[in-house]
């Protein structure tokens, strides 16, 4: 019986540092990504500096009659930023294909941020015989309310957009390569696309 027992542990002990040292237990593809997700929440991924030209037009008068005319041109910076909002996403968004190894994610459309326009780099240029501190201050008003229109038009452009799509799925595939080879899928490849997008062939 002794012997029975000291074979009984030297197997208990190879099984155990088999587990502990070679064996690799394959988790769930799509369970890991989701749980990447989960923890980041929120992956700002694209950020786009540009410059605004704005101008605009003043007029102050006497009885009626325009005596005052000023006009301002401004060059102003602006910054938008895109975010990928990843803790809403579901499990219908992920898709594992066992057979290729490919993890399929399906994004959620881009957030872009509030242009933020940086006003003590702006450069102005004034005409007018005599512009009064009134008038300055409404074409720098009218102007910086012009500019972020036009940043936020610009923010959306399809080349801009473009460019932080193809950014924002480079992300997702570093972001995934990891986690997936921690859940044991060493070979796994991840395909992203957004939504309304035609899966790649």
């Amino acid at each position: 019986m002794p012997w029975l027992i000291v074979v009984a542990l030297i197997a208990a002990v190879a099984w155990l540092s088999w587990r502990a040292f070679f064996y690799n237990e394959e988790g769930d593809p799509v369970g890991s990504a989701m749980l990447a997700f989960e923890k980041q929440n929120s992956l700002n991924v694209f950020s786009s500096r540009f410059e605004i030209v704005a101008e605009s037009q003043n007029a102050q008068g006497v009885f009626g009659i325009d005596l005052l005319k000023s006009r301002q041109a401004t060059i102003i910076p602006a910054t938008v930023t895109y975010r990928l909002d990843l803790g809403n996403m579901d499990r219908d968004a992920f898709a594992w294909d066992a057979a290729s190894e490919t993890l399929n994610v399906v994004l959620p459309p881009l957030r872009i941020s509030r242009p933020n326009l940086d006003e003590a780099q702006a450069r102005m240029f004034t005409e007018g015989t005599w512009v009064t501190a009134g008038a300055q201050r409404n074409l720098s008003r009218n102007n910086s309310m012009q500019a972020e229109r036009k940043a936020a038009t610009f923010a959306k452009n399809p080349q801009v957009l473009g460019l932080a799509r193809n950014a924002a799925k480079d992300a997702i595939r570093q972001n995934l390569a990891i986690p997936l080879q921690v859940a044991g899928y060493q070979n796994a490849k991840v395909s992203v696309r957004f939504e309304g997008e035609q899966p790649a062939n």
